[in-house]
């Protein structure tokens, strides 16, 4: 008569004994004091992603510096997703299941965001995305919060991005410059869907009647038509809501001679190059970012912009910045919860309440309908508005934090004559 018991079962008996033995404790395994390893899955071909690896790559060599985390090093793991959410899928697969990481900072790409944001909760991964603002992310975290709550959105959501826009829009366009309409221009994209439907509501209340909508597909390369139209309805400003594209209709813009002033968001615009690879066409372009060169939001604000400069030659894109603070955030979490536990990390995530380097750093709770995303405000990030000037990226918004007043070209005949 066979009893069944194999080599394994002596194995796990002996090792449930040990443990009956010890009271239930076992001593860390060697892997518990090695390194704690973070993923950071990015677009290496796109000076935003690679902002986003540089910043988590600070935010480590700093903490590491300062005694890393209840003793443990952390050790950045980079994978490049080529902009492409089959490859971020297949990196943050290979991160988890081979590479064992305790948690990923990802993408600025919604689409992406959305992609992992399934494989953060099948594999319990806390994972983060400094720059996503697809409304959608965190409506997956609020309707169902027991699957998705290891996803955090460390940006704002496009609703909140959308009243942003209005706020600056009402002291920028209405208040400074009497501005009375606006034409809304966005890339059709998940991101832009809510954004747009945020500037329909709250341009009115700020000010500015919406005399048209457009939204085209982000290959396009000629905006003639598109400026044609908008023209038409004679508008005062245009806002954008563009982040994949920025360049062609920038250049277009100047080059038509568009009277019309240009604001919102462009997200390629917040990057340094953007004067350059504009050829200057950028000059009087206003959008949302989250700093500028020489605007010290927090303390810690230019001492990252430094290093960054330092490492990199040239200042980061907004996510660079929150890109350092989603590891920051991350390594409090695990510092207070004394544990690589995913359930413990998203507690401590939850409870973060710090100085950021674009504000004080903190998330919207559970009942918020905006679970897991940044929080926005005077009290907490605020966002700012820049315009270039010059070749440089001046701030003029909100007037507590920047002094400087808006210049447009001649070509911008809306912003001059609503100026009198």
């Amino acid at each position: 008569m066979k009893l069944g018991f194999t080599r394994s079962a002596g194995v796990a008996a002996a090792f449930g004994l040990a443990v009956a033995a010890s009271g239930g404790i076992l001593p860390a395994r060697a892997a518990d004091k090695g390194p704690i390893k973070i993923g950071v899955i990015s677009e290496q071909s796109a000076i935003v992603g690679q902002s986003i690896s540089l910043g988590a790559q600070l935010a480590a060599a700093d903490i590491n510096a300062h005694g890393g985390v209840n003793g443990r090093k952390l050790e950045i793991v980079l994978y490049d997703d080529h902009s492409s959410a089959a490859d971020a899928v297949r990196a943050f697969q290979r991160a988890a299941e081979q590479d064992h990481v305790k948690a990923v900072v990802t993408t600025f790409i919604s689409e992406i965001a959305l992609a992992l944001e399934p494989w953060s909760a099948r594999l319990h991964m806390p994972t983060i995305t400094p720059g996503a603002a697809s409304n959608q992310i965190t409506k997956q975290i609020h309707d169902d919060y027991a699957r998705y709550k290891y996803m955090f959105e460390g940006w704002f959501p496009a609703t909140i991005l959308a009243q942003a826009v209005c706020d600056s829009s009402h002291d920028l366009f209405v208040k400074e410059l009497h501005m009375k309409t606006a034409a809304i221009m966005s890339e059709d994209a998940d991101w832009t869907k809510p954004l747009d439907a945020g500037y329909v509501q709250c341009l009115p209340k700020a000010g500015l009647k919406v005399v048209d909508e457009v939204a085209f597909n982000p290959d396009t390369t000629d905006f003639t038509p598109i400026f044609n139209r908008i023209e038409a309805k004679h508008p005062d400003v245009i806002i954008t809501g563009i982040a994949h594209v920025g360049v062609q209709p920038t250049v277009q813009w100047h080059d038509q001679q568009v009277p019309i002033a240009l604001g919102g968001i462009s997200a390629q615009a917040t990057n340094l190059t953007f004067w350059k690879d504009t050829n200057g066409a950028a000059a009087g372009v206003v959008t949302q970012t989250g700093t500028v060169p020489g605007l010290a939001i927090t303390p810690k604000t230019i001492p990252v912009a430094d290093a960054f400069m330092k490492k990199s030659g040239h200042f980061p894109a907004f996510v660079g910045f929150t890109a350092y603070d989603a590891v920051e955030a991350l390594a409090g979490a695990m510092r207070r919860a004394h544990s690589t536990n995913p359930d413990a990390i998203v507690t401590q995530m939850e409870k973060t309440d710090m100085v950021g380097t674009l504000g004080q750093y903190a998330f919207h709770g559970r009942k918020s309908k905006y679970t897991h995303s940044l929080r926005y405000g005077p009290k907490w990030v605020p966002t700012v508005f820049m315009q270039w000037q010059d070749g440089k990226q001046v701030c003029v918004w909100p007037a507590n934090k920047c002094h400087a007043k808006m210049v447009f070209p001649p070509f911008v005949k809306s912003a001059h004559m609503a100026a009198k």
